[in-house]
């Protein structure tokens, strides 16, 4: 074991226990005490794999305060590794706050990389994964959820997306309505698991087909959809380039606002140009 009063990040199978690394195991096994989101959860891991390291609770509700009481065992000479219930921690997990005041604290933060939901869903989809946005979970309420996704709509990067298996429907339709009935779109469902599910489709067919099948909203869910992309023959403007011009419109002339607004975001002032005459008129 390195140096103690080390922080290390534990990523943990997300399914399949065979995919825990060795380096995970010895790490988990040397520490002093495990900060894990669910206790009970992690223990069946840990006798799994005969480690017999101290576990405490480390989620939502106390990490703030576990953080301050962490980090003076960490200065006393305590080693400390951090794992959520599947995955890497961190990734739509608790742990942000202890990670960062430990780092604050001038204590060293190691990852222990392994397992992690969104990647390996993006390794197998068959979308374009050289640029990509992680969502997470969009908001439980419809008029929210619908915001965010309209704001990603003309988003040229994968989009991936985790979502609870009982508002997985709900989600696609209105993922279906922000982007378009022929989106290409992939559901990864219960990764690594024995019903282990990855179906590509245009976002109609995908709401179809989960809508014929109650298997399939179950588990763990990650939805990825394809880029955006821009119509053959059609240059337009995107979201945050006619958010400048509105700006600049409300504060200088048409032909002013539009060449300012080409010089700030890059676009062609010509077409700028047509879009603020277009908005004024």
């Amino acid at each position: 074991m390195a140096a103690h009063g080390q922080l290390f990040i534990v990523a943990t199978p997300i399914g399949n226990l065979e995919d825990i690394t060795a380096r995970a195991l010895r790490v988990l096994a040397e520490v002093d005490v495990i900060a894990a989101e669910d206790t009970r959860h992690s223990a069946k891991l840990m006798q799994h794999f005969s480690i017999n390291t101290p576990l405490i609770a480390c989620h939502d509700h106390n990490e703030r305060d576990l953080a301050e009481r962490l980090i003076v065992r960490m200065q006393g000479g305590d080693s400390v590794a951090l794992i959520s219930d599947a995955g890497t921690p961190l990734i739509s997990d608790p742990g942000y706050h202890l990670v960062r005041q430990v780092r604050e604290a001038g204590l060293k933060v190691v990852p222990v990389p392994g397992a992690c939901a969104m990647v390996a869903a993006l390794s197998a989809a068959g979308l374009p994964s050289d640029r990509f946005a992680f969502e997470g979970f969009l908001p439980a309420k419809s008029a929210g959820r619908q915001a965010r996704l309209a704001a990603l709509a003309e988003d040229e990067r994968t989009l991936i997306f985790y979502e609870a298996p009982h508002r997985l429907l709900e989600s696609l339709k209105d993922m279906q309505s922000a982007f378009g009935e022929q989106r290409q779109a992939v559901l990864a469902r219960e990764l690594t698991k024995t019903f282990e599910t990855l179906h590509g489709a245009p976002l109609a067919e995908l709401v179809a087909w989960v809508a014929a099948d109650s298997n399939q909203q179950r588990g763990e869910c990650a939805v990825l959809v394809a880029p955006w992309q821009r119509p053959e023959g059609e240059e337009s403007l995107d979201a945050h380039t006619l958010k400048v011009l509105d700006a600049l419109l409300a504060e200088l002339p048409v032909k002013k606002a539009a060449a300012l607004a080409a010089q700030i975001t890059g676009a062609r002032k010509n077409l700028l140009y047509q879009q603020a005459l277009e908005r004024k008129g």
